[in-house]
Formats: C-alpha cells, structure tokens, sequence
C-alpha cells in the first residue's frame, strides 16, 4: 500500500516538470538580475554587490532546511512555493522601474529567491518520497538535464528574447516587462499542472512528524559534528578558494560583454550574449561536466584534483586576452566562452565530488547541505567586491587580478588532495 498513491503516476509526468521549475526561478535570480540591472543603467560596482547579496537564501537555506520537515507536507511546499514565485516574477515585470531607485525590484528578487531556495529543499525532500529506491536512480539523470534546460532557457533564451524585443519596442523596461510577463506565465502553468497532477505520496501526507525541538536538536547535532570533523579548516579553505577566479569574474560578465569599447568591454547586444554566454557556454559546460565526472570515475578524485583545478582556474585568461585586445568577431568571443566554460565544467566536477569525500559519514545529508552553503558564500563574497575593483581597475587590470587569483586556487587544491584516498571517486 505505501507509495502507490505516487507510483500510479508515471515520474515521466513531474519529474522533468519538477526541476526545470526549480532551475529557472534561480537563473532568473542569479543571472537574469545582472542582466536586468544593468541594462537600467545600475553601475558596476553596485550591480555585483546588490546581485550577489540577493542570492544570500542559498547561502542560508541550510538553516531553514528543518522547518520544511516540520510544517506541512512537502507537496504543499512545492505548490506553495512555485505560486509565490510565479506571482513574485508577475510583479516584477509590473514593477520594474525605467530607472532607479531599484527598491521594489530588489525586494522582489529577494522574495523570489527565498521562495527557490524553499522550493529547493522541499522538491529535493519530495523525489526521495515519491519515488522507490530504483526511480530515484532511474531518473537522476532527467531531473539533472531538465535542471540544465532550464538553465540554457533563463541565461539563453530569455535574454535572447528580451534583446529582440527591446528592438522591436525601443524600450528596455518594456521589453523585459514583457519578458518577465511571459516567464511568470510558464511559472504559472507549471503551478498550476503541479496542483493537480503531483502524486500525493502516502508518506508525504501521514508521515509522523518530528517535534520543533527533535529537529533543532538534530540540527545542532549536525552542526557541532561538521566543525569539529578532521579537516574542517582545510575544508572550508578549499571550499571558499577553490573557485575564487570564477566567482570574481561571474557577475560581471555580462557588464564587460555589454559595455561600450571605449570603457573597454566588448560592445555586443543582448542577443550576442545570450547566444554565446547562456546557449552555446551552457552546452560546453555540461559538456565539461561530464567529462570531469567520467574522468573521476577512471582515474579517483586524489588523481584529478589538480588537472581539475588548473582547467577551472587557467581558461580564465581568455577574458584577459579578450579585454586587452577587445575582437569584435563573435565567432573569436564564442570561442573564447566555450573554452573558459568547458574547462569549468570540468574542473567544478572535483569541487563538488571533494564535498562528498568530506561529508562522507554519519549524518551526510546534513553535512553536504552545510558545504553547499559555504558554496554559496564562495560566489558571494568575492562578487560583492567584484564591482568596485573593476570600477578602480579597469576591465584589463581587473581580469589580471583574476588571473593572479588561480595561485589560491592551485595552492589549496595541492595542500586538500593530500588528504584524499587514492581510490576515491574510482568506480
């Protein structure tokens, strides 16, 4: 009798549903905002802090995890949430501002990436409960691709779509309104197929739920056992540096591919970057990705990590080259994108195989959800100051610094792989 509620829907039916609604609200906070911002004229130096602090509820999802568990049933959570977010972009496109104060755009981002963040947790909770052990394996990888599709959909199309509109209507508030208007719709759509047609697992709906004060108990316990592992410094050495070229460089992408010749970006349109940035880079990521992981698999992770690390940090040169010599040939700018982003796809692999060595053990899940938030502040951090160092730099002067940064990189790949068992990783 347990779990045929949910069997009698096939997982071909919400599973991919599912993730590409959990993938494009984050895209939508995490990439779309630069472009958003930037486009209505917010300067460098407050573009990355603002946009790296809105995605702060992924820095602290791990802290509100439990309450998922306690109150209500995970499928109340994922409708729950896919409505807030749905009304959250509506409102958005209703409010965005054909200049500043950003005020109400902020706010709404923050909502919207709260309600992701909680949609995170209760979607991820959802699929172990709704599936048998055999699905769960089965259909990792369609949630992982449809998660992807979402992601060429937010970082490709929809800034693809936004450039062509504004040509059309001569206006960028008017063209990411409508933008967002139709986002919000899919958003919509999708909440509302999930509404009826979401299995109801009989374990999602009568499962005995635990006391507040059993889950802060646990949760204190989870805590205490991940900063007091051998390692832990190590760990969160790795963890904050290992990606340090990326995360300056990320949020400022689009205002270098975007901003004039003269103040030494590259002078492409909307359509350019969502073309080479969020399509053709997107698919050179999966691309190194699985790589990586297929290499790992061979090889074990202790062999890996420092090619990986190399691969990751290095290609960053290509923004160096491009701010320096500045080509207008979008075919030499694709080039130069896939290349950075295939070696990132590969070398990220380690980064997220390395959290799995290390939280390995006793009350794993919990430990993982802990490296995920130093993940996030990983990206947080160094974006919050990417922008006034760029602002003081110079585009060249800045990607310098990112190529100086690699050293962090190299240094505590070389001092983490020494503790990493030769065979880890290896099928």
């Amino acid at each position: 009798m347990n779990m045929k509620p949910s069997r009698s829907i096939s997982p071909w039916l919400w599973v991919p549903t599912l993730y590409f609604a959990e993938g494009l609200p984050y895209f939508i906070v995490n990439t779309i905002s630069v472009v958003i911002l930037k486009d209505l004229g917010m300067d460098n130096s407050r573009l990355a802090l603002i946009t790296s602090l809105i995605g702060l509820p992924w820095l602290v999802k791990p802290l509100w995890s439990p309450f998922v568990d306690i109150f209500k049933s995970k499928r109340w959570w994922i409708v729950a949430m896919q409505i807030c977010m749905a009304a959250a972009v509506a409102l958005l496109a209703l409010t965005l501002p054909a200049s500043s104060p950003f005020t109400w755009t902020l706010i709404l981002f923050v909502i919207t990436g709260f309600a992701s963040a909680s949609h995170d947790i209760a979607a991820d909770g959802y699929y172990m409960i709704a599936l048998s052990k055999g699905h769960q394996s089965a259909f990792v990888g369609i949630r992982n691709t449809f998660y992807r599709i979402a992601m060429v959909f937010g970082q490709g199309v929809l800034v693809v779509l936004a450039g062509l509109l504004q040509k059309r209507t001569g206006s960028v508030p008017r063209a990411w309104t409508l933008t967002l208007t139709a986002t919000a719709i899919i958003l919509a759509v999708i909440t509302l197929y999930h509404a009826f047609l979401l299995p109801r697992p009989q374990e999602d709906a009568t499962a005995s739920r635990k006391s507040a004060r059993d889950i802060l108990r646990e949760f204190g316990q989870a805590f205490g056992s991940f900063f007091t592992k051998p390692g832990i410094g190590l760990l969160v050495c790795f963890l904050l540096l290992y990606r340090l070229p990326e995360a300056l460089s990320v949020k400022l992408m689009y205002p270098f591919f975007s901003d004039t010749l003269a103040l030494g970006g590259l002078g492409l349109d909307k359509e350019a970057f969502g073309i080479v940035y969020g399509t053709a880079g997107v698919i050179a990521l999966l691309a190194g990705g699985i790589l990586g992981g297929w290499h790992i698999s061979r090889k074990g992770l202790r062999h890996c990590l420092l090619p990986m690390a190399l691969s990751l940090a290095l290609p960053c040169a290509v923004y160096l080259f491009m701010a320096l010599t500045q080509p207008s040939s979008i075919w030499t700018i694709g080039a130069c994108v896939v290349f950075d982003q295939f070696g990132y796809g590969y070398g990220f692999t380690a980064y997220t195989v390395y959290m799995i060595y290390f939280a390995d053990g006793p009350l794993k899940t919990s430990h993982y959800a802990i490296c995920t938030g130093f993940m996030a502040l990983s990206m947080l951090l160094p974006g919050a100051v990417a922008g006034y160092l760029q602002q003081a730099m110079g585009y060249s002067g800045f990607y310098i610094l990112v190529m100086v940064c690699c050293i962090a990189t190299v240094a505590v790949t070389l001092a983490a792989r020494r503790r990493v068992p030769a065979q880890f990783g290896k099928k």
